[in-house]
């Protein structure tokens, strides 16, 4: 027997939450006393049914109606057997065997609790459940007929979450829905939309064929920016940060990148980039809305880290100096090991996108038994884009080391030309599931003081995301296995005499974003094979890590569990690397700010656990 069915839980979870507020209003009626139930319910089921059942079963509204009478509760029994016949299949299960009876009232301590109240009991076998069977996947409209679409159309197809053979559910089948309209709708063409969709439910087989049509509407191109809302910096800076081509296809991300470049670049409180859907398709006006900041601001701030302690801050900014037209950043920091003054001033982007730049920073750190003051100045043109960032400057650094157990102080000074870079190709940020990432820094220079001589100084590092799953797999099946990430790091500094290179310039390793299950810092040169803060020349790191999802009731959540292990070591000499391991467990949460990251960590030569707590992602 084969039947056509969808089925929504929205009117039942509706019913159920008018029957909860109909509970409260009873007993404010009653003065606050408790009301005699007209009954209990006790569901035996499968976790996934039983949950369900309990928050959507319409009978759930009912139990605090104390006047019932057992002719009406018989009654209320006969409809609750099709209201969860209905729900079940919202799971798949489309031919469950559902025995509701009335039980005498519990006896015991538990008959307090009920009233005296009868039991509905509600069991459930759900018998098999369904899975895929045919899909036809129909993509109509312009797209149809544009050669230059025919990669897009093919991802639809190859991206499509419910594929043969998959098990059934309503929440799947609508998230499917959903996301192959996504397809669609995150480039060029942005008035996509559903035409019809059908569910053949064949109950004897345990078989849904799907049937899905889609409409991608008009191919859209980028006209003309309108902005509005500037008065300070002009509408020319707005599109320089914009860098939104008459012309190009939309893309909803570029758009939305756009957007995100106004409000990071510090000119913009809020910026909202959308197009006029209503136009000519073919040169759809952009609409930019901006509210500027202020000329000048402070902010101060207080925070914590498992890295550095308490942190306070203070930071002034003035976005226009008066002559030059940069911008100039003023900040203090102070914390349990470390405490700043640093100035920084960036001049407003040209049209090449390179931005001038110049810093100074004076600061004072605690690293392990070493007190160390560094002063540096720096110099040059920097760069960033959504896949390359890019930077080169002339740098003067200074530090002063004093060795507290040894009472021993050593001062390095060094001049270097550098330049520095990070290549990304994720699918997504801040919350990437595939990609990688590339990002290095080559310096160049001289040891100052009475012993000069050349030096160098070369780091790398690397991420790679490895989905999980079949690779010819559907993508519901591949997220819900989750991801591998690799990490590594490589660095170097080449000279004579490392004695004479300034502290900051040398290695140290471990915390949050290094080798987990030690301090900040915490690695450096191993003497006889004990762990020391005391820098070194070449280091070197890895980790893996992997994290799943955290899915409930076949749907995903916002959270990942993840399992990871960390190694690193830092050396003077190449052939003596030793290296430290942390292993750990941790959660993942996609907050609003960004990736919040918790880990426990074992550090194997220190033999204890560490808390890890880290916000964000940077690359």
């Amino acid at each position: 027997m084969a039947v056509t069915y969808l089925r929504f839980s929205i009117a039942a979870a509706l019913m159920a939450l008018c029957g909860r507020i109909y509970a409260q209003d009873a007993m404010q009626a009653s003065g606050g006393a408790p009301v005699p139930a007209a009954f209990s319910i006790q569901i035996q089921a499968p976790e996934a049914i039983k949950s369900l059942l309990a928050r959507h079963l319409d009978l759930q509204r009912y139990r605090a109606s104390a006047d019932l009478s057992d002719a009406e509760i018989h009654n209320l029994m006969l409809t609750a057997q099709q209201d969860a016949t209905d729900l079940v299949a919202t799971l798949g299960f489309f031919s469950p065997e559902i025995r509701i009876s009335l039980q005498s009232p519990p006896i015991g301590e538990s008959q307090m609790a009920t009233n005296n109240a009868p039991v509905v009991q509600i069991e459930v076998s759900p018998g098999p459940q369904a899975l895929v069977g045919a899909v036809h996947l129909r993509v109509d409209g312009a797209i149809a007929q544009d050669p230059e679409a025919l990669e897009q159309r093919q991802r639809v197809q190859d991206l499509w979450m419910l594929a043969t053979g998959e098990p059934f559910s309503q929440a799947a089948w609508d998230n499917a829905k959903q996301q192959a309209l996504k397809q669609l709708l995150a480039r060029r063409y942005p008035t996509a939309h559903l035409v019809s969709s059908r569910a053949d439910v064949n109950a004897d087989a345990a078989l849904v064929d799907l049937e899905l049509e889609l409409d991608s509407g008009p191919a859209y191109k980028l006209g003309p920016v309108d902005v509005q809302g500037e008065k300070r910096y002009g509408a020319e800076l707005i599109g320089r940060f914009a860098r939104l081509q008459s012309g190009s296809d939309y893309v909803q991300s570029e758009l939305v990148e756009a957007q995100q470049r106004l409000t990071d670049s510090g000119y913009y409180d809020s910026a909202y980039v959308n197009m006029d859907l209503n136009g000519d398709p073919a040169n759809a006006k952009v609409h930019i809305l901006v509210k500027e900041s202020t000329m000048q601001k402070a902010v101060f701030g207080i925070g914590a880290s498992t890295d550095s302690g308490a942190r306070w801050s203070a930071e002034h900014t003035y976005n226009q100096v008066p002559g030059i037209d940069w911008r100039a950043v003023n900040k203090v920091t102070l914390s349990r090991d470390s405490s700043s003054f640093s100035s920084d001033w960036t001049s407003q982007p040209g049209d090449s996108r390179w931005r001038w730049a110049s810093s100074v920073l004076v600061q004072r750190d605690k690293v392990g038994e070493i007190d160390v003051n560094t002063q540096r100045v720096r110099a040059g043109r920097f760069t960033t884009d959504s896949e390359l960032d890019q930077s080169y400057y002339l740098q003067f650094e200074r530090t002063e080391a004093l060795y507290r157990e040894i009472d021993q102080r050593n001062a390095n000074e060094a001049a270097t030309a550098n330049y520095a870079f990070a290549l990304r190709q994720f699918d997504s940020r801040p919350f990437p599931s595939s990609g990688w990432g590339l990002g290095g820094e080559l310096s160049a220079g001289t040891v100052m003081g009475s012993e000069q001589e050349p030096f160098s100084r070369l780091v790398l590092r690397g991420r790679y995301y490895q989905p999980l799953g079949q690779a010819e797999g559907n993508l519901f099946a591949r997220q819900h296995a989750g991801r591998i990430v690799y990490r590594a790091q490589a660095g170097g500094v080449f000279v004579n005499n490392s004695s004479n290179v300034p502290f900051s310039q040398l290695f140290l390793t471990g915390g949050d974003n290094s080798v987990r299950g030690y301090k900040h810092e915490e690695i450096g040169v191993t003497h006889n094979g004990v762990l020391t803060a005391e820098s070194g020349r070449y280091l070197a790191t890895a980790g893996v890590e992997w994290q799943r999802p955290i899915v409930i009731n076949g749907l995903m959540t916002e959270w990942e569990t993840a399992i990871f292990a960390d190694t690193g070591a830092v050396t003077d000499r190449v052939e003596e690397f030793s290296f430290k391991t942390g292993l750990g467990v941790g959660a993942r949460w996609k907050s609003p700010i960004g990736p919040l990251q918790i880990d426990v960590a074992y550090g194997v030569a220190t033999q204890a656990y560490r808390l890890h707590l880290n916000v964000g992602f940077v690359f």
